[in-house]
C-alpha cells in the first residue's frame, strides 16, 4: 500500500475489490460441473414399470388380512392371535383350486415389521397372489 505525498496529483490508493477474477472463476467452476454432472449421474438403462392404479374385483373366496396401526392381525375381520396361526390359515386356502387372492390392508400408521410378517406368512404359506388395498388420493377421485 502506496501513502500518497502532500505534493498533488498522485495516484490515490483504490479500495475496492477488483471482482473481475472472481467472475472468471465462477464462469469456469459452472461450465466444470455442467460437463461432469451427466457422467456422474449414469444409471443402468432399465424400462421402469408405470403405474396403474386397477379397481379392487372383490370375489368372496379373496381374503383380506387387515393390520393395525397396533401391529394386530385380522382375517376377514376376526383377530388372528399370532403369525403361526396366520399360516396355518393360510395353508388351508393355499390348497384351494384355483387359489383365492390374499388382499393386505394396512394402516396408514403401522409400521412396516408388521405388514412385512404377514407378506412373509403368505409367502410361507404358498400363496401366488398377494394385493395392497389403499385409498385413492383426492386426485384419482376427482377424475
Amino acid at each position: 500500500m502506496s501513502v500518497p505525498s502532500s505534493g498533488g496529483d498522485e495516484d490515490e490508493v483504490v479500495s475496492a475489490i477488483n471482482t473481475t477474477p472472481l467472475v472468471d472463476v465462477m464462469l469456469v467452476l459452472l461450465i466444470i460441473f455442467l460437463i461432469t454432472i451427466p457422467v456422474v449421474t449414469q444409471s443402468i438403462q432399465l424400462e421402469l414399470p408405470q403405474e396403474k392404479n386397477i379397481p379392487t374385483q372383490t370375489k368372496p373366496e379373496n381374503v383380506v388380512i387387515s393390520v393395525n396401526k397396533d401391529g394386530d392381525t385380522f382375517w376377514n375381520m376376526k383377530l388372528v392371535p399370532d403369525n403361526n396361526a396366520l399360516v396355518e390359515k393360510l395353508k388351508e386356502v393355499s390348497v384351494k383350486d384355483p387359489q383365492p387372492e390374499v388382499h393386505i390392508r394396512g394402516d396408514a400408521g403401522a409400521r412396516y415389521e408388521f405388514v412385512g410378517k404377514v407378506v412373509v406368512a403368505c409367502q410361507r404359506a404358498g400363496i401366488v397372489k398377494v394385493g395392497f388395498i389403499t385409498e385413492p388420493s383426492a386426485e384419482e377421485v376427482v377424475r
